[in-house]
């Protein structure tokens, strides 16, 4: 299984975080020429050789307006939040801007929803740490510039990259305070203290903040699991520099390789329903996979008294098995829930663009356990048979 392994025996940064996966891109150039050119305004991102401790690696420098944002620590992670105050503050972006900042960037629709899911985790964190709504929060644009790039680099490097899963050991968060606009805060900050709930963290005698908010809501959408490195073959290791220098190598180390085949384990809650309409249950399922259930499903079934009635599946990762009984409870009527367990066996899945006749198609390839399958993508091959008014069927036959 393709495997990426995070080691962040330093805390994670999103630079760092770009700059490791960088060196283990085919062609970082022709990379970052595209994220120039991908349209976050004023923003040029570079890369450099750095050296930490003996061990030279990568640093990526991202300067907006020919300016490189450059803290000690990280503290200008926190110093582009502010609340709004209801003036016209023209500097400053709100969540919502941001929002239309990346879904105008000319990068595929998945990384487009990976860099909004990334943003709302540190909005959602930062509203709750100030104590106010999401919309009241306003980011600083210069510091704001910064993150997108940042941020929607390590999200169109993973989408390259492809992995089969990402795995990340506990982040080292660092200790004492940090100085910003706010104040003197504790590390880790408020904010990134949040957004690591539920994921392994520790803290020796280092000083400073190691791990930003950036980092850590990009480690908490992405890794599948935070662990000791499996066995696997490593057939490249990517190094990551920050910026400040410690007793310790300050890096982000990404190993990528073949790790063993190992089987999944998924939970599966089931509810039978007899009082709720077909639209309703329909809006429940959607509202399940948008926050990240592996599959749902219904199944007609026969209940007491004679009623027809539906059985509701929802297949989920272990670890969000509690955010789907609560979505479940909340969007469907029942009085409660079973619990499976289960083993899966599940083959890999990478996602090439191939150029066809009618421009280019998304193509998934599945392979494990010695077999192969492609087909090309659902959405791609509809949208194409709008475009030329005939049927899906054709499309196919003409591929």
């Amino acid at each position: 299984m393709r495997t990426l392994y995070l080691e962040c025996n330093m805390g994670a940064a999103g630079d760092m975080l770009m700059a490791a996966l960088l060196e283990l891109h085919k062609n970082p150039d022709d990379f970052l020429s595209r994220l120039n050119a991908i349209g976050i305004p004023k923003v040029c991102v570079t890369a450099e050789a750095s050296v930490k401790c003996g061990i030279t690696g990568t640093r990526v420098v991202v300067k907006v307006d020919g300016q490189e944002e450059v803290s000690q620590d990280h503290h200008h992670d926190h110093d582009r939040v502010h609340h709004h105050h209801g003036h016209g503050e023209h500097s400053h972006n709100s969540y919502h801007d941001i929002e239309h900042r990346i879904g105008h960037l000319q990068v595929s629709n998945t990384v487009k929803q990976n860099a909004l899911a990334v943003y709302k985790r540190i909005a959602d964190a930062e509203s709750q740490v100030h104590g106010v709504t999401v919309n009241q929060i306003h980011f600083h644009e210069v510091g704001e510039m910064d993150a997108i790039a940042d941020i929607v680099g390590v999200c169109m490097l993973l989408e390259e990259l492809a992995p089969d899963q990402i795995l990340a050991s506990p982040i080292h968060v660092g200790s004492g305070h940090v100085r910003c606009s706010h104040g003197i805060l504790p590390v880790p900050a408020p904010a990134t203290a949040l957004i690591l709930q539920g994921i392994p963290i520790y803290s020796d005698q280092t000083k400073g903040e190691l791990c930003t908010p950036t980092g850590a809501a990009l480690l908490a959408h992405f890794v599948n699991k935070f662990c000791t490195i499996p066995t696997m073959a490593v057939s490249k290791i990517g190094y990551g520099m920050g910026t400040k220098d410690f007793e310790k190598a300050n890096c982000v180390r990404a190993f990528m390789g073949e790790a063993a085949e190992t089987q999944e384990q998924v939970a599966e809650l089931v509810c039978n329903l007899d009082d709720m309409t077909a639209e309703a249950i329909a809006f429940a399922g959607e509202e399940l996979l948008t926050a990240g259930a592996l599959d749902v499903y219904t199944s007609p079934i026969g209940m007491k008294k004679g009623r027809p009635g539906i059985s509701l599946t929802c297949m989920c990762r272990p670890s969000d098995k509690d955010k789907m009984l609560a979505l479940l409870f909340k969007h469907t009527s029942t009085l409660g829930i079973r619990e499976y367990i289960s083993r899966r066996h599940a083959l890999r899945k990478e996602y090439t663009q191939v150029e066809t006749k009618f421009g280019m198609v998304s193509v998934k390839t599945s392979h494990g356990f010695g077999v192969q399958k492609s087909k090309p993508e659902y959405a791609d091959i509809a949208r194409i048979a709008r475009e030329r008014d005939c049927s899906i069927q054709d499309v196919l036959s003409e591929l």
